[in-house]
């Protein structure tokens, strides 16, 4: 194997983490902002891009590292290796309620392709790339861009996933179609399209978006059930306003509510 072999236990409900067992001189490589906590013997290591290009000298480094400017990622990642003589634990948190998908790439013919966010660690060795949309209606209209991450290698890598996650094996040819912001991510073979929802009062009335994405077999695709732009529409309409007035559900009863606890004041 050329990514490292690394042991993993997830905890949690809602708000998740997995805790890596890492062998001395294994390592793990992960997002900023994602580390929670570690053991005494960890060192922890700031790297331009991924890591996957170090031994090509500099030219090396920074096209490992253009390649996360382009999915709006930092441009540097950390990895955490065991520098002692004994196993070590070192833990990652989800950023937002969901689940956290272990997803072995040496099962999945080597790589797997995710929303830009998804990513949240993998076993150092594992290239994060990016993967482009190579049709122009996908690109503008498909909810994730023109560019999505793509995990390659033979290791571990572990992606997050908003609310809860199913899992859909799809058979040759099979077709599921999913609101464009809730695909995670997809197996190699999978074929990935959006295609327009269609008639007058789904367009103008339904509420749904535009379009859905469509996924052809053969492969595996994760569906998310609270993706974070939605979380985060959600939050937007309900925050206040103007000053500190709080907006209420409804017009009667937030107005009601208002004068109850005391933020109309005459």
């Amino acid at each position: 194997m050329n990514a490292h072999e690394i042991d993993y236990k997830i905890n949690g409900e809602e708000m998740q983490y997995v805790e890596i067992e890492l062998d001395p001189q294994e390592g793990v490589v992960a997002e900023s902002g994602s580390f929670m906590m570690m053991d005494d013997g960890i060192k922890m290591d700031t790297i331009f891009g991924d890591g996957s290009n170090q031994e090509e000298g500099i030219l090396g480094k920074l096209f490992s590292a253009g390649k996360r400017l382009l999915t709006g990622e930092s441009l540097f990642m950390t990895v955490f290796s065991n520098i002692g003589q004994n196993k070590k634990h070192v833990s990652f948190a989800a950023p937002y309620p969901g689940q956290i998908i272990p997803i072995d790439l040496s099962e999945l013919g080597g790589k797997f392709v995710c929303q830009k966010d998804a990513f949240l660690c993998a076993a150092k060795g594992v290239t994060v790339g990016i993967e482009f949309s190579k049709k122009l209606g996908r690109g503008l209209f498909g909810g994730e861009g023109f560019i999505m991450q793509k995990l390659e290698g033979d290791g571990l890598a572990f992606v997050h996933a908003g609310g809860n996650m199913s899992k859909k094996v799809l058979k040759a040819g099979e077709v599921i179609k999913v609101d464009t912001g809730c695909v995670v991510g997809f197996t190699k073979d999978v074929h990935y399209d959006i295609e327009f929802v269609g008639g007058i009062k789904n367009t103008v009335f339904g509420g749904e978006g535009l379009f859905f994405a469509t996924l052809q077999g053969p492969g595996t695709v994760y569906v998310q059930s609270l993706p974070f732009s939605r979380l985060a529409g959600r939050v937007l309409a309900l925050a206040p306003r103007t000053g500190n007035k709080s907006r209420g559900e409804g017009s009667i009863l937030g107005g009601i509510g208002d004068i109850l606890d005391g933020d109309n004041r005459i």
